[in-house]
C-alpha cells in the first residue's frame, strides 16, 4: 500500500473548481495571445478584444478537460519509457533555471556558466534518484538568445535521460522541438515517444502573457508535453489563505488546458506549478515553507481529481549555504510531495528561493528522495508468515544476523544509502577528519564525476546537433560554442 496525504475533501476539491469555473467567467482570464483569443471565441467564449478579456463557461472548461490525456510517458535517448506521467508515479528531477552556482571555495554565490551546467547534468545523470534531466542553471556568458536551446543542448550532450525544460520565445521553441527530434527520429515519432516536457507559465494572477498562450498552442500542435507552472504568490500576486491560492491555480490551469486542448485535443499537457507564500515580514517567497508545500499537494488533489498528470517545485530550500535549514526544507517539502503522489518535483539542488544551485546539494538531496521514494514502497511481507518462522530455532537468543533470510533481504527491506549520510560510529568519524554533510557532499560530488561515462550516441546524431545549435550561436553573434570538455 502506497501511503498518501491528502489536505483537501472531496466536497472542498469541489468548491476548488466551482470558483475556479466562476472566475473564469468574472473576472475572466486575460489571454493577450490573438490567436489564444481567435480559438477561445470560436470555442463560444465571450471575447473583449479592447481589453483582451475572455470568459470561459464552465462547459468549455470541461470539454477540454475530457480531451486532454490522463497519462503519458516520457522516454530516454534508448528508446526506453522511463517516466510516467499520471496516476501516483512519483519522480524527481534537478531544479531549473538558477542564475547562479555556490561556491564551497568562498561560499559566495557566484554567476552560473557553461562547466556548472555540464557538471551538474553528469551528476544527474549518475544518480538513480533523478528519473529526468532539466536546464538546470543558466549560462551567462551565452547570449540570451539562444540561452533556452543551448542548455538543451547541453543536456543532450552529456545525458540520456528525459528532460524537464522551457523555451522563451517561439523561434527557440521550435528550434528546440528540432533538437530533440534529432534523436527521436523526426517529429512525428518524437510526438509518439516524447523526450522532453516543456515549462509554461501563465502570469498571476489570472493573466496568459501572449508567448505563454503562443507557447501552449505550439507544443499542442507539435504534440510535445506541455507542463503548466503556475505561480500564485498567496498574499501577494494570490489571496492570502492557501485555498485561495489553489483556487487561482485552477482558473489559470484550466483556462491553459482549454487554449491548448483547443490548439491540438488530446496533446498532453500537465497541471503543474511553483506557488508560495509571500513572506510578510522580508518580502520574498520562501519555496521550503511548508504553507508552500500545502498549496502543492492541494492543487496536485484537485489536478488528479480531474485525471491529469501532475508536477510541483518541491525539494528546495531558502537558505543560502548547505546547512541545516537547507536539509530541513529540501527534506521536508520532498517528502510532502511524494506523499502527495506528484509525478514530477523539481527543485532538487536549489538554494535562495531557485535562484542559486548547488551541485554538493544535488547529491544530498538525491538521500532525501531516496528515503521518501522508500517510504512509498510502503511495508511489504516478503516472506510467507510475516515473523513468526524467522523465530524458529532462535532459542531467545538475538541472532537473527545468522539467518539466510536476513542476507537475502536486508537490502530489500532497507534503503541502504552512500556516505553522504554517516552512519558510522564517532570513533571512525573523528578518523576520517571529522567530516560535516557538505565535505561528505563534497567528496561525492568528485567520485561520481570522476565516474562518469558520456552516452554513447550515434556520431551523426550528435554532429547533427552540434552543427545546428553552432549554426544558431553564430546568427546570435557568436563566433563559437563556449568550451564545455
Amino acid at each position: 500500500m502506497q501511503p498518501k496525504i491528502t489536505l483537501l475533501s472531496d466536497e472542498l476539491v469541489q468548491r476548488v473548481l466551482d470558483e475556479a469555473y466562476e472566475l473564469m467567467m468574472e473576472p475572466g482570464i486575460k489571454v493577450q495571445s490573438a490567436e489564444a483569443r481567435q480559438l477561445l471565441a470560436e470555442a463560444g467564449c465571450a471575447v473583449d478584444e479592447a481589453s483582451e478579456v475572455a470568459r470561459i463557461p464552465r462547459k468549455v472548461g470541461e470539454e477540454a478537460l475530457s480531451s486532454a490525456p490522463g497519462q503519458f510517458y516520457l522516454y530516454d535517448r534508448l528508446d526506453r519509457a522511463v517516466v510516467n506521467y499520471g496516476g501516483d508515479a512519483v519522480h524527481f528531477d534537478p531544479g531549473s533555471s538558477g542564475v547562479h552556482v555556490l561556491d564551497l571555495e568562498t561560499l559566495e554565490h557566484r554567476p552560473s556558466f557553461t562547466q556548472d551546467l555540464v557538471r551538474i547534468v553528469k551528476l544527474a545523470e549518475m544518480l538513480p534518484q533523478y528519473d529526468a534531466q532539466s536546464t538546470a542553471v543558466v549560462c551567462n556568458e551565452v547570449p540570451k538568445a539562444i540561452g533556452d536551446l543551448y542548455r538543451l543542448y547541453l543536456v543532450l550532450l552529456y545525458s540520456t535521460k528525459p528532460i524537464v525544460t522551457g523555451a522563451f520565445s517561439i523561434p527557440t521553441l521550435q528550434r528546440m522541438i528540432d533538437m530533440l527530434a534529432i534523436f527521436a527520429g523526426g517529429r512525428q515519432a518524437l510526438a509518439e515517444k516524447p523526450q522532453a516536457v516543456f515549462d509554461v507559465c501563465p502570469s498571476p494572477p489570472l493573466i496568459w502573457s501572449d508567448f505563454g498562450a503562443q507557447n501552449l498552442i505550439e507544443l499542442a500542435r507539435a504534440r510535445v508535453p506541455a507542463q503548466m507552472v503556475s505561480m500564485p504568490l498567496a498574499g501577494a500576486a494570490a489571496p492570502v489563505t492557501l485555498i485561495g491560492a489553489v483556487v487561482q491555480h485552477a482558473a489559470e490551469c484550466i483556462s491553459g488546458v482549454v487554449i491548448h486542448q483547443l490548439a491540438q485535443p488530446g496533446a498532453p499537457i500537465v497541471w503543474g506549478g511553483a506557488p508560495a507564500i509571500f513572506d510578510m515580514r522580508k518580502g520574498t517567497t520562501p519555496m521550503g515553507a511548508i504553507e508552500t508545500a500545502m498549496i502543492d499537494a492541494a492543487y496536485a488533489q484537485v489536478g488528479k481529481a480531474l485525471g491529469l498528470p501532475t508536477h510541483t517545485y518541491l525539494c528546495a530550500s531558502d537558505a543560502k549555504l548547505i546547512d541545516a535549514q537547507a536539509g530541513l526544507e529540501s527534506g521536508v517539502t520532498a517528502l510532502v510531495g511524494a506523499l502527495a503522489g506528484i509525478n514530477m518535483i523539481s527543485g532538487a539542488g536549489m538554494l535562495d528561493f531557485l535562484a542559486c544551485f548547488s551541485p554538493e546539494k544535488l547529491v544530498i538531496d538525491a538521500e532525501a528522495i531516496a528515503m521518501a521514494k522508500r517510504l512509498l514502497a510502503g511495508v511489504q511481507t516478503p516472506t510467507e508468515t510475516l515473523a513468526t518462522a524467522m523465530f524458529e530455532g532462535i532459542n531467545f537468543k538475538g541472532e537473527f544476523l545468522k539467518q539466510k533470510v536476513t542476507r537475502q533481504l536486508f537490502a530489500k527491506e532497507q534503503y541502504l544509502p552512500s556516505a553522504v549520510i554517516d552512519r558510522g560510529s564517532v570513533r571512525a568519524w573523528q578518523e576520517e577528519g571529522k567530516p560535516d554533510a557538505m565535505m561528505r557532499a563534497r567528496q561525492r560530488v568528485h567520485e561520481l564525476l570522476g565516474a562518469y561515462q558520456p552516452p554513447s550516441m550515434p556520431e551523426e546524431q550528435m554532429t547533427e546537433l552540434s552543427q545546428m545549435t553552432l549554426r544558431l550561436a553564430q546568427q546570435a553573434g557568436m563566433d563559437h560554442l563556449p568550451s564545455h570538455e
